[in-house]
């Protein structure tokens, strides 16, 4: 089932945070609060299918020298379009993000997979692997944003969790506790990753030396 392994190949495999470490800048700066990682997830996932299945229904008619250049062209019609739904929608959300959002052009994750997989498969296996890929992106900026303010804020979707009594981490909601957040959720990733190639490999390198 090739769109399976589409599917999941963003999700955990190549993981575009923790893996292929892209788009750092919206993953460190913007997720103090689980909101805000979630909806710039969501607003980078758009931009990602959408340009993902318009470049694979446009490849044939895209000249190869000015591909780069169609495709930024693309990328930013879309994040345009995210922009202003954003603006209108979900202005309150929007008047924090709104310097990040137009940089969702210059994400390498979006370009990088354009180039390197939407830009050679049909529309279907395009738009599946942006899903993949998008969804991967979701769920470690609104996992990173939602510890950041549990630890930070005491709250959680901006819901009160631990209670009046509880003392907030300042350090969580400024940059050095995205980066040390971040880290652990890297180191924890690794762990799995380590344990997940233990597993595969074959008995006879599990066994301890004198064993048969």
């Amino acid at each position: 089932m090739s769109w399976w392994k589409d599917l999941i190949r963003g999700l955990w495999q190549e993981h575009p945070v923790f893996r292929l470490v892209l788009g750092m800048c919206p993953t460190l700066a913007i997720t103090n609060t689980a909101v805000n990682g979630l909806t710039m997830g969501l607003a980078t996932s758009f931009v990602l299918v959408a340009s993902s299945a318009s470049i694979s229904l446009l490849q044939s008619f895209i000249p190869p020298r000015v591909r780069i250049p169609s495709y930024i062209v693309i990328i930013a019609t879309f994040v345009t379009a995210a922009d202003y739904v954003l603006n209108a929608f979900w202005h309150h959300i929007y008047q924090v993000l709104s310097l990040y959002i137009p940089l969702i052009v210059v994400n390498c994750l979006i370009l990088g997979r354009v180039e390197a997989f939407s830009a050679h498969h049909p529309v279907s296996r395009a738009t599946i692997d942006a899903l993949g890929y998008g969804a991967g992106f979701t769920w470690t900026l609104t996992l990173l944003g939602a510890i950041r303010e549990l630890l930070g804020f005491g709250s959680l979707f901006g819901l009160s969790v631990l209670g009046e009594s509880f003392e907030p981490w300042v350090i969580m909601i400024v940059p050095p506790g995205a980066f040390l957040t971040l880290g652990v959720m890297l180191g924890f990733y690794n762990l799995m990753e380590k344990r997940k190639n233990y597993r595969k490999r074959p008995k006879h390198f599990l066994n301890t030396p004198g064993e048969n």
